[in-house]
């Protein structure tokens, strides 16, 4: 998996949307990290940060291409506004659902 900085993770992800028109689907995890624990970089990369605070680890993955980012706390905000825009431009493929009509009994 590779570690990014928080601008190319989204462009990275812009290609993954891309690819994935042809073939596949991008799955995107984001949850809670601490810092002290994996995932930690191999060997010849730059270590991971050692915050005081929880940061956000968010994962895209599509096919065997696996990208990662850590998101600090001052950068949230920005970082999600970027994310939904982002979200907003490459959800178009998505069916509409048919709404069901509810058959009411009829009062007598």
């Amino acid at each position: 998996m590779v570690l990014l900085e928080n601008d190319v993770f989204l462009s990275e992800l812009t290609r993954l949307f891309e690819k994935s028109r042809l073939s596949g689907s991008v799955a995107v995890t984001i949850k809670r990290f601490n810092g002290h624990n994996k995932p930690e970089p191999r060997e010849g990369n730059p270590p991971l940060p050692k915050p005081t605070e929880y940061l956000c680890l968010v994962r895209a993955k599509l096919h065997s291409k696996k990208i990662s980012t850590v998101i600090h706390s001052k950068d949230v905000n920005k970082f999600q506004q970027a994310y939904w825009n982002l979200l907003k431009a490459n959800i178009n493929g998505l069916k509409k659902l048919k709404k069901v009509k509810s058959a009411k009994p009829k009062a007598h």
